[in-house]
């Protein structure tokens, strides 16, 4: 350890050297530890950024439940404590199993003939109890022969029967088995040979892979003209959900896009997740009523009006209050909540006044986000400087207020994207058990099928049933408007 010199001993000059010397070094080492603060906060920085990405799951940001592993937040409702009792909700058509007036079959158990203690003979029974069974008949396939039979007039003249329409090979398929497979494959999200066993076991005939994809494949041409009109309808729609998500294709990330309504259901495929999808689709790239999506900027560019998904926000609220314990957060996610409850109950848009109450609690409530979140100075880097994590929600939420609340004022306008993300649902459901798709055109097929059946389901109509009348010739047609 170093002493400190006798000051007594030194010369005025020695002094001064070392009063020169000692204040350079206080010098150097503040200069060090300026460094090491800003090195410390840049390090802090990353920390809370690498944890914030930790801490992201389902609840709190987009991230899909399948990503939550077993580490699965608890639900959370949008509904108020107490406000709907447990179980099926008045009005609800329950399904349960009861008995029917008019069975199918009767089986008659009747005592024994005679008495086990007098031995004397009993007479004929009455009906005191009944049971019903409820079951499906042992299921195989049948095989029908069409046969044209030719005969010769007196005239000399030869006459010959015809085929029905759509049997025209030697042996074919018929349209209940081949609505099976579409139902199971592209419905269920059955993969290929899982339905080629299904059919073996179910009804005594296996299907191979190339069979089923060649069942699909007809499928398809016969339902392109119903999806194309679909598109129109939604299209021209005075509101729209658009969505997409990434499907694989080979190994190869290729982008499902989604563009619905209520009562309508439009998918496509495309390399492109943007704009050279929307030009290629033409049905954003036309739609001129209200588009409700998560924000995303190719969105944003589309010549229409908008409507952002507040379920959106309020997961990522919910990451800044739980994360960040930014106490604005939470105001504003019980602003939000309150004003859809109030939106619900009223059945349709807000009045004047409180629609200006929501607006102006709005502005307020972010006032305070930015007082807490200060904007980082210029890097000199190229592009934007890089902001927080909740200060890039705070000025999407203010410069695009309009559309954050347009439930308010419009009727037709949801609270959130759901419609979208349920449809996108169980496309993953299908990514998740396939792995992907072996073809562009195999994606292609299945948005095509899956944007009828989608629409059909929605509507009511029996999805097997349209599937059999699609394979005959005559596929029904959803309602357009």
């Amino acid at each position: 350890m170093k002493t400190l010199p006798n000051l007594e001993e030194l010369s005025l000059a020695e002094k001064d050297d070392l009063i020169r010397f000692q204040f350079s070094q206080v010098i150097a080492l503040t200069e060090q530890v300026e460094a090491q603060m800003l090195q410390i906060g840049i390090l802090t920085a990353k920390v809370a950024e690498l944890e914030g990405r930790l801490a992201l799951n389902s609840s709190n940001s987009s991230k899909p439940p399948s990503m939550d592993g077993f580490n699965k937040p608890k639900p959370k409702s949008l509904r108020l404590k107490g406000q709907n009792s447990t179980g099926g909700q008045k009005g609800h058509k329950g399904s349960t199993l009861k008995k029917v007036e008019c069975p199918d079959h009767i089986e008659n158990h009747t005592p024994p003939s005679h008495c086990d203690i007098c031995n004397h003979a009993i007479p004929d029974g009455v009906v005191v109890e009944s049971r019903q069974v409820f079951d499906i008949p042992a299921i195989r396939h049948v095989v029908t022969e069409h046969r044209v039979l030719e005969s010769r007039c007196a005239c000399g003249k030869v006459h010959r029967g015809k085929f029905p329409e759509g049997v025209s090979a030697p042996v074919q398929y018929g349209s209940n088995i081949k609505a099976a497979v579409v139902e199971l494959t592209h419905h269920h999200m059955m993969p290929v040979a899982r339905t080629g066993d299904l059919t073996g076991d179910l009804f005594g005939l296996p299907l191979s892979d190339a069979t089923i994809l060649a069942i699909n494949e007809e499928a398809r041409e016969i339902l392109v003209p119903t999806v194309a009109a679909i598109g129109e309808a939604v299209k021209n729609a005075p509101v729209g959900h658009a969505d997409e998500t990434g499907m694989y294709v080979s190994g190869t990330l290729y982008w499902l896009h989604v563009l619905a309504t209520p009562m309508l259901t439009w998918m496509g495929s495309h390399a492109n997740r943007g704009k050279i999808a929307f030009d290629a689709f033409g049905l954003l790239t036309a739609f001129t009523g209200t588009l409700v999506h998560d924000g995303w900027i190719s969105y944003r560019d589309l010549a229409c009006l908008h409507a952002l998904c507040n379920a959106h926000h309020l997961r990522e609220l919910t990451f800044v209050f739980e994360e960040m314990k930014q106490a604005w957060a939470k105001r504003l996610i019980d602003l939000m909540i309150q004003a859809h409850q109030e939106v619900a109950l009223v059945g349709g848009p807000l009045a004047a006044d409180r629609i200006a109450y929501y607006r102006s609690a709005h502005v307020e409530i972010l006032s305070e986000g930015a007082a807490v979140n200060p904007r980082a100075p210029p890097s000199g880097k190229r592009g934007k400087t890089k902001q927080s994590k909740a200060l890039n929600l705070h000025d999407r939420l203010r410069d695009h207020a309009d559309d954050v609340w347009r439930f308010l004022t419009d009727p037709n306008v949801p609270f959130s994207n759901n419609i979208a993300e349920q449809i996108m649902r169980m496309n993953k459901v299908k990514q998740k058990i396939s792995g992907g798709f072996r073809t562009e055109a195999g994606l292609a097929s299945f948005c095509t099928i899956r944007s009828y059946l989608a629409t059909m389901q929605k509507q009511g109509f029996n999805i097997f049933d349209s599937l059999k009348l699609a394979f005959q010739g005559t596929p029904p047609q959803p309602r357009f408007a």
